[in-house]
């Protein structure tokens, strides 16, 4: 069993009302999305390459 699959699932976050956001706002709302993104996919790599690490070591025995 993964124990990935044990950990609650992170609540999602309240979505900003866009109406009362300046363009601006809105630009650096983005930008800070995109740097959550390219910080979750360096977790998921990390764990992928845990995982093929261990996969490789059991399969060896």
């Amino acid at each position: 069993m993964d124990t990935d699959e044990l950990d609650p699932r992170p609540r999602p976050l309240a979505a900003p009302d866009f109406e009362m956001m300046s363009v601006e706002a809105l630009q650096d709302y983005i930008s800070s999305l995109e740097q959550e993104i390219l910080r979750a996919r360096a977790a998921i790599a990390a764990k992928d390459g845990a995982r093929t690490a261990a996969e490789r070591f059991f399969k060896a025995r």
